[in-house]
């Protein structure tokens, strides 16, 4: 996590990722719990706003979500991310 090092993104920073994502669909993951756009999710991380895309595509099948907004809710009902 590049420009933002505060809020609930610091606090899961240092929990392991859960074993169905990858680290960076993790990130992405604690990053659109905070609200950021693909376009902000990128400048972030330092990628291609396609690449963030396609990771979230990734971590939204894994998580049988139909949205991003389903993904956060899904993930905090398995306690992966604060409620």
């Amino acid at each position: 996590y590049a420009a933002r090092g505060m809020g609930e993104t610091e606090t899961l920073r240092n929990r392991p990722v859960p074993e169905c994502l990858t680290e960076r669909e993790w990130q992405i993951l604690c990053l659109i719990a905070e609200g950021l756009s693909n376009k902000q999710i990128a400048e972030d991380l330092y990628i291609a706003v396609g690449t963030v895309k396609g990771h979230v595509n990734h971590l939204l099948g894994k998580l049988s979500a139909q949205n991003r907004t389903e993904a956060v809710a899904l993930a905090r009902a398995q306690g992966l991310l604060a409620p």
